[in-house]
Order: C-alpha cells, then sequence, then structure tokens
C-alpha cells in the first residue's frame, strides 16, 4: 500500500509524482498541458481556481428580492411584535448579504489567469497565486506571488468526493505543486498545478521540459491571450488582468545574467 512522502500530504491525497529531476515514469501529453507561452527559457502554464463565472454573473440578482424587500418587512414585524417572522427574515437577510457579496467579490478579485511559470534557465518556478475564504467574504483576499527552487518542488495527484446539495455524486481531482524546505519532506508551501486534471503526463511534460528544454518535448497549444476578451465575456470583464510584480515578472522571463569577467590589473 503506498503511504504518503510528504508531511502532511495534500487534502485527498491519492499518489505522489516521480521527483522534479528524476526521469519520469509517462511519456510527456501536450494536449493535457494548458499553457500560456513556451520558449526555451520558460513555460508559463494557465490555472482557474474559478471556473463558474458567468454562473455567478446570472446568479447574483436573485437575492435582490431579500435585500430590497425584507428590511421594510423586518420593521414592520418588529413594530407587530411578529418576532418568529423577524427571526426568519433576519437569517434569509443575512443569507442573502453573505451570497451577494461573496459572488461580487469573487468575480471582482479573483484575476483573469493564475499562471505559473516554470523558468529553466534559472531552474525556478514562479507562481501567481491567489486565495480567498468562501465562507468569510469580508476579509481581504491577496493575490500572492511566490518563487521557488526547482528541486525543492514535488507534485502529488488528489481525489475529493462529495455530495451536491440536489444529492448529485461529485468527483474532483487535480495536482498540487507542494514545497519542501531542502533536505527533508517537510511541506512549507503548498498550491494547485491543475484543478480539473490528474493525469501524470501534465508533470511528466513540465519535469522533461525543465530537465532537456522545449526540443525535448512536443510544443503544447497556446492558449488566447486572457486580455483579448469576447464581447460577450462580461463576467471576465469585471476580473483585473494579471500583473505580475515588475522584478519578479523580469526575473521569472529571462535568463541569468552572464557574470562580467574580472579585470586584473598587471603590475
Amino acid at each position: 500500500m503506498k503511504r504518503p512522502a510528504l508531511i502532511p500530504p495534500c487534502p485527498g491525497w491519492k499518489e505522489d509524482f516521480n521527483l522534479p529531476n528524476d526521469l519520469p515514469k509517462v511519456k510527456p501529453n501536450p494536449g493535457l498541458v494548458n499553457a500560456n507561452h513556451q520558449e526555451d527559457s520558460y513555460l508559463e502554464t494557465s490555472r482557474h481556481s474559478l471556473n463558474m463565472r458567468g454562473l455567478l454573473f446570472i446568479c447574483i440578482p436573485t437575492s435582490f428580492p431579500a435585500l430590497i424587500l425584507l428590511p421594510d418587512m423586518l420593521l414592520e414585524s418588529l413594530t407587530d411584535r411578529n418576532y418568529t417572522f423577524f427571526l426568519i427574515g433576519l437569517i434569509i437577510l443575512l443569507i442573502a448579504i453573505w451570497q451577494t457579496t461573496l459572488f461580487l467579490r469573487l468575480l471582482r478579485l479573483t484575476p483573469r489567469d493564475e499562471p505559473i511559470r516554470f523558468n529553466r534557465a534559472r531552474q525556478r518556478i514562479y507562481a501567481y497565486n491567489f486565495s480567498y475564504c468562501w465562507w468569510n467574504p469580508f476579509i481581504p483576499w491577496p493575490v500572492k506571488t511566490v518563487s521557488y527552487e526547482w528541486k525543492d518542488v514535488r507534485a502529488e495527484r488528489w481525489k475529493k468526493q462529495g455530495v451536491t446539495h440536489q444529492g448529485s455524486h461529485v468527483v474532483k481531482v487535480g495536482i498540487m505543486l507542494s514545497i519542501v524546505e531542502p533536505g527533508t519532506n517537510k511541506v512549507i508551501d503548498r498550491f494547485p498545478l491543475t484543478n480539473l486534471v490528474d493525469e501524470e503526463s501534465v508533470w511528466a511534460y513540465i519535469c522533461t521540459y525543465m530537465q532537456h528544454g522545449l526540443s525535448a518535448v512536443p510544443p503544447a497549444p497556446l492558449n488566447r491571450d486572457h486580455n483579448d476578451l469576447l464581447w460577450c465575456q462580461f463576467a471576465m470583464r469585471l476580473a483585473p488582468e494579471v500583473k505580475w510584480p515588475e522584478k519578479i515578472d523580469h526575473e521569472s522571463r529571462t535568463t541569468p545574467q552572464a557574470i562580467p569577467p574580472v579585470k586584473v590589473a598587471l603590475p
């Protein structure tokens, strides 16, 4: 029976993939790589933590009747001393406020993309991570850019099963990237590589690229520019564009500068 190698394993852990500089166990599959950019110095892959923008955009108006009508109705119920209606109405109003705030902030704050850059020249990865708290939409939801050594990256397959409110069975899969302290299996950071695909061939593609370069892997189909929107993408237009910090943006796209030769004065 397989046991997790990392401490702690990711939620829903199913399998650890090969180490970043080891030979991949499966053949790279370019068709599953969600690529924004690829050249010999770096590869950028795309991620989306919010896959239902259009549905959220449509659902927001469903809370408007409660937000508009309930405040006056609650005041009337207090005047009439109808405390049962007041309590029920207050709960509904709070839920409506929570839902509207959550949906609006998800649409307005979730970036159009959350890319990861794998810089082969520097042997580092750079991640544009966005985190949110679904049950508390009133706290800050930051975008955090991080950079780590490639040799300290680990990949895990995860799978979660659940049941929706309608009773239907749902299975979610993905690949988690975990960062370990050098020389240990202790995880110090963790963020997803994919949220919809758990095929090991995606990790194999990235490992092969980082080890041998672009010539060692078939070219992956490139995504459309996330800022080049269609007229009908109203929900996506509300989302902020990806803006890397200037220093990290430059470093993640370039090769290390050559060290200039030291000039020694002759006697």
